[in-house]
C-alpha cells in the first residue's frame, strides 16, 4: 500500500529496483530534466516553491551532479501532466525526496551523456571529466559537450539504480551558501506571483459567502439596481459569485449580491469560552487508537505528575491572500494556482466536475508563502467553477483578508493529557499521553470525495468529511512528535480523532508537534525541578541519540546557558525535538521579558539537518520557523461565535509585528556526509516550548494554554494558587 500525497508516496515493494525518493515512481529521466543546445538545463521537479527556497537548493543539486554552472540551470514550475507527480510539497521533505531523486537523475544523465561521448571519441568514460558542460579528455581536449548531444533524446530512458552521485567530499556547489534564485524578482517587484498573471480578455470574480458555517440559501431577492459595471451572477446551489470586467466592479457587485441573498443560518460552532469542555465532550464520540506502546507500567512506588495542555484553533494567516486564474477551452479547464500539490488538486477538481483528470491542467505559480493547507486549493476550484460561465475567457479570483482568515482551513484545537512517572533519583520510568484533536489533513486528493470548500455548496453537493491524520509512517498528524525522544522504559501514547468538525481543519506548520513538543518539554522541565537537576543536564541524561544531545549542547554554548544572567522579569527556557522523530533536529533557547505582556527578546537555534545543500537557506528556514513559533506562542488564536469565525482581520487575529520580532541567532551542526533533512518545520515547536520554559523562569508560572497572553497566564497563576 502507498500513502501517496503525504509529502511523497511512501516506499512500497513493487518489484522494481529501488530508486531514491520520488524518482522511484517517476522513473524517466526526461521527466526531471532537459538539456538544450544553447547551453541551458531545465529542471522540472514536482515540488513547488512556497517561499522556502527549494528552487535554489534543487538547482544547486542539479548543477553539482551535471558539472555545469549554476547560472545555466532553470527550474520550471510544476504542472500536470508535464512534471513528475511528487505528491504534496509538505512535511519538510522536498530536499529529502525531490532532492534525492534529482541528485540521482542528474548523476545518471551525466553517466549517459559521458557514455555516448566515450563511444564517439574513443576516450574511456572514466577518463572524461566535465567542466561546465564540456567533456574533456585527459590531455585537455574537448571531445564533446551536453549541448552538442542535446538533440539525441538521450534522456528518454528509465533511470538506472547503478548511477552514483558524487560523494560529499567532491561537492563544490551543493553545501555552499548561494543567493536565493527567486528573491531578486520578489525584492524588486517583478511580476512573479499568480496574483500578477494577466491573460488577454481576463475577467474578475468574487464570491458572496454565507453568514454562517452551516447555512441554507433560501432565495436571491429580485429587483433593485443592476449590479455595477454589468457584472453577472454565477450560481450553483449555495455557491454564489459574480463576474465583472474590472476588479473594482467585482468587489462592489459581490457586496450587493450578498445583501440580496436570504440565508437560514444555524448555530453549529462550540462556545469559544468552553472550547476545552467541547474537546472533552467530542472525544467521547471520537475514534480512539494507540500510537505506540511498550514496557510494563511503573509500580505504585513511582512518583507521578499529570498535566494537561490546550491549544486553540490557529489560522495560516498568509500575508498575501489566495488567488487563482482559470480558463475553460471546450470540455477542458486550465488553472494557475499556488497549490502545494498540483496532482492532488487536479484529482479533486476532476471529482467535483465529475470528469476525467486528464481534462484538468493545473499549473503552479508562486503565491503567498504558506506552511500548511491554506485556501490556495479552495480558491482554485472556485475560479474553475466561475470560469465555466465565462465563455472561454480567463477568470481571476482573489480572496479578501476576511475570507483568508475566516474561510481557509484552520489548524485544529487540541488538548493532550500527560502523565509521567519517575524513580527516587528522578529518572523517567513511564510516560502516558492522550491527544484529543480533529485530524490534521483535509488536503485534496486523499479521499474518494473532494475536500474543497465549494464542493459542499453545489446544487449536487459532496459531503464534508472529518479531517484525517496522515499515517505515522508519514509523520502522523495529531500525534506528530507525541512519542518522547527521551529514554523511557514504559510508554503508552494514544490519540482520539474527533469526528465532530464544526470548523474545517487541516495542516499547519508542524501539525500536532506544536502541542506535543511543548507538552513534553514542559513536563521535562518540571521533572528536572523535581529531581533538583538543571533542565539541560536532565535532558542530556535521558538522551541516547548523540545528534539530539549535540544540538542541545550547541545551543547552550551559543546562549551561555550556564552563565545566563538573573534579572527580574527576565527568563530563559529550552526546547528541543527531532521533527517527526525522523527529520531534522532543532534545539532552541529563548529569552523573554515579562512586563504588562510577555515579549520574546532573543532566540538561539541550533540545527542538524544532515547535509545542508544551501546553508544560508537552511538558516533562513530555522529562523523563520522560530519567529513563527514565537508568534503562535504569544499571540495567535482564531476567534469564533456560534456561527462563524470572527477573527477575520489583523486586529482580531494578531501576529508578531516587526517591532516585536526577537533577535535570532542560528548555528548548524555540519554533517555533509549525512542524508539531508528538511528544515522548514523543525524549529517552530521547540520555540514554543522554549518560550513556555522562559515564562516559568521569569514569572514562576507554567503555561498550560496557548497563546501565552496575559489573560491565560493570569488564569494559570490562579490555578496554581492553593
Amino acid at each position: 500500500m502507498s500513502h501517496h500525497g503525504f509529502g511523497a508516496a511512501l516506499p512500497v515493494d513493487d518489484g522494481r529496483p529501488r530508486l531514491p525518493g520520488s524518482l522511484h515512481g517517476n522513473r524517466r529521466l526526461s521527466q526531471w530534466l532537459a538539456i538544450h543546445p544553447e547551453g541551458r538545463v531545465t529542471v522540472t521537479p514536482g515540488k513547488v516553491e512556497l517561499g522556502q527556497g527549494i528552487l535554489t537548493a534543487l538547482a544547486q543539486i542539479a548543477a553539482e551532479e551535471l558539472d555545469v554552472a549554476l547560472e545555466r540551470v532553470r527550474l520550471q514550475p510544476a504542472a500536470t501532466p508535464d512534471s513528475p507527480d511528487e505528491g504534496v510539497t509538505s512535511g519538510s521533505l522536498s530536499v529529502q525526496h525531490s532532492g534525492g531523486a534529482l541528485r540521482h537523475a542528474c548523476a545518471d544523465a551525466r553517466r549517459v551523456f559521458i557514455g555516448v561521448c566515450s563511444q564517439r571519441s574513443g576516450v574511456p568514460p572514466e577518463a572524461i571529466r566535465v567542466e561546465d558542460g564540456r567533456f574533456l579528455a585527459p590531455d585537455g581536449r574537448e571531445v564533446g559537450s551536453y549541448w552538442a548531444l542535446a538533440g539525441a533524446e538521450l534522456l528518454e530512458t528509465e533511470a538506472s539504480p547503478d548511477a552514483k552521485p558524487k560523494p560529499a567530499a567532491e561537492r563544490a556547489v551543493a553545501g555552499r551558501s548561494v543567493p536565493r534564485l527567486d528573491l531578486p524578482d520578489k525584492v524588486f517587484g517583478a511580476a512573479r506571483y499568480v496574483h500578477d498573471l494577466r491573460l488577454p480578455g481576463m475577467l474578475h470574480a468574487r464570491v458572496a459567502r454565507p453568514p454562517a458555517r452551516r447555512a441554507r440559501l433560501l432565495a436571491l431577492r429580485e429587483g433593485g439596481p443592476p449590479l455595477p459595471g454589468g457584472a453577472r451572477v454565477v450560481r450553483d446551489g449555495a455557491f454564489l459569485a459574480v463576474l465583472a470586467e474590472t476588479e473594482w466592479h467585482a468587489e462592489a457587485a459581490a457586496a450587493r449580491l450578498a445583501a440580496r441573498a436570504e440565508w437560514e443560518a444555524e448555530d453549529s460552532l462550540p462556545e469559544q469560552a468552553a472550547l476545552e469542555a467541547w474537546l472533552d465532550d467530542a472525544a467521547a464520540r471520537g475514534e480512539r487508537g494507540a500510537v505506540e506502546e511498550r514496557g510494563e507500567a511503573p509500580d505504585g512506588g513511582a512518583r507521578r505528575i499529570a498535566r494537561r495542555f490546550v491549544r486553540p484553533f490557529l489560522a495560516h494567516a498568509s500575508i498575501g491572500t489566495c488567488c487563482a486564474v482559470a480558463r475553460w477551452r471546450g470540455d477542458a479547464v486550465e488553472v494557475w494556482t499556488h497549490s502545494q500539490g498540483p496532482y492532488n488538486l487536479r484529482a479533486d477538481i476532476a471529482k467535483t466536475l465529475r470528469c476525467e483528470p486528464e481534462l484538468v491542467v493545473v499549473r503552479h505559480a508562486e503565491g503567498a508563502g504558506c506552511y500548511g493547507h491554506n485556501g490556495a486549493d479552495d480558491v482554485a476550484l472556485e475560479a474553475v467553477l466561475i470560469a465555466r460561465a465565462a465563455e472561454g475567457r480567463p477568470v481571476r479570483l482573489v480572496w479578501s483578508r476576511a475570507e483568508e482568515l475566516g474561510w481557509a482551513p484552520l489548524s485544529p484545537a487540541m488538548l493532550v493529557d500527560v502523565e509521567a512517572a519517575v524513580d527516587a533519583r528522578g529518572d523517567l520510568l513511564g510516560w502516558r499521553s492522550h491527544i484529543v484533536s480533529n485530524g490534521h489533513s483535509s488536503r485534496p486528493g486523499r479521499a474518494p470525495e473532494p475536500a474543497l470548500l465549494a464542493a459542499s455548496m453545489l446544487a449536487e453537493p459532496f459531503a464534508e468529511r472529518p479531517a484525517i491524520n496522515p499515517p505515522m509512517a508519514a509523520g502522523g498528524g495529531a500525534p506528530r512528535n507525541a512519542v518522547p525522544i527521551y529514554r523511557v522504559p514504559s510508554l503508552r501514547v494514544e490519540t482520539t480523532r474527533l469526528l465532530d468538525m464544526p470548523i474545517r481543519a487541516s495542516a499547519l506548520r508542524g501539525l500536532g508537534a506544536t502541542l506535543n513538543v511543548w507538552a513534553i518539554e514542559s513536563v521535562m522541565d518540571e521533572l528536572a525541578a523535581l529531581a533538583g537537576s538543571d533542565p539541560l543536564d536532565y535532558r542530556l541524561r535521558h538522551l541516547e541519540d548523540p545528534r539530539a544531545a549535540e544540538v542541545l549542547r550547541r545551543v547552550a554554548a551559543m546562549a551561555g546557558w550556564a552563565d545566563r544572567p538573573r534579572r527580574e522579569g527576565t527568563g530563559f527556557g529550552l526546547g528541543m525535538a527531532r521533527y517527526k522523530n525522523t527529520g531534522a533536529y532543532a534545539a532552541v533557547l529563548a529569552e523573554v521579558e515579562a512586563a504588562e505582556r510577555v515579549r520574546c527578546r532573543r532566540l538561539w537555534v541550533a540545527g542538524d539537518v544532515g547535509e545542508a545543500v544551501n546553508p544560508d537557506g537552511v538558516a533562513n528556514q530555522l529562523e523563520g520557523g522560530a519567529v513563527h513559533g514565537a508568534s503562535v506562542a504569544l499571540l495567535e488564536e482564531a476567534r469564533f461565535d456560534r456561527r462563524a469565525v470572527t477573527s477575520t482581520a489583523w486586529e482580531d487575529y494578531p501576529i508578531l509585528r516587526f517591532s516585536d520580532v526577537p533577535e535570532v541567532r542560528v548555528e548548524l551542526v555540519a554533517r555533509p556526509d549525512a542524508p539531508p533533512l528538511g528544515a522548514g518545520e523543525a524549529s517552530m515547536a521547540p520555540t514554543i516550548a522554549a518560550v513556555a520554559g522562559a515564562i516559568h523562569d521569569a514569572l514562576g508560572v507554567r503555561p498550560r494554554r496557548l497563546p501565552f497572553t496575559p489573560d491565560n497566564l493570569a488564569a494559570a497563576m490562579d490555578e496554581a494558587t492553593p
